[in-house]
């Protein structure tokens, strides 16, 4: 299911700004799908709503290190952008976190080779 349209209209509902992109925040990722991992989905906004008793939570986000990278086009070929930002971090001593966000620029779910998604790839 594809919640941003929910996270939209709660935050229109609610006078929110809307600041950026629906980030996707991935936790103890390491490329593997096969193995459990936390997703959660985000649309960032302008400001928390200390009296907020709806379906979504406010949360803000840590700052990380990270490798970023533009993966233009289908979704289902991102697992080569990881492989290239795993790659780059291994030939660099750098060690992942576990911790990812895929921002989504652009979203086209009729011609997907017209995704525009910045992949974010925390980084010790």
């Amino acid at each position: 299911m594809w919640v941003a349209p929910e996270l939209f209209r709660e935050a229109i509902a609610n006078n929110l700004t809307i600041t950026g992109p629906v980030h996707w925040h991935y936790f103890d990722f390491y490329g593997d799908f096969e193995k459990p991992f936390t997703l959660e989905i985000a649309l960032p906004v302008a400001k928390v709503l200390d009296d907020y008793d709806g379906k979504f939570h406010f949360k803000r986000t840590e700052d990380f290190s990270c490798l970023s990278l533009m993966h233009e086009g289908n979704w289902l070929e991102m697992p080569k952008s990881y492989k290239r930002l795993m790659e780059f971090a291994d030939a660099k001593r750098l060690k992942p976190l576990g911790i990812n966000r895929e921002l989504y620029i652009n979203v086209d779910f009729i011609h997907s080779d017209a995704n525009s998604t910045e992949i974010q790839m925390g980084i010790q």
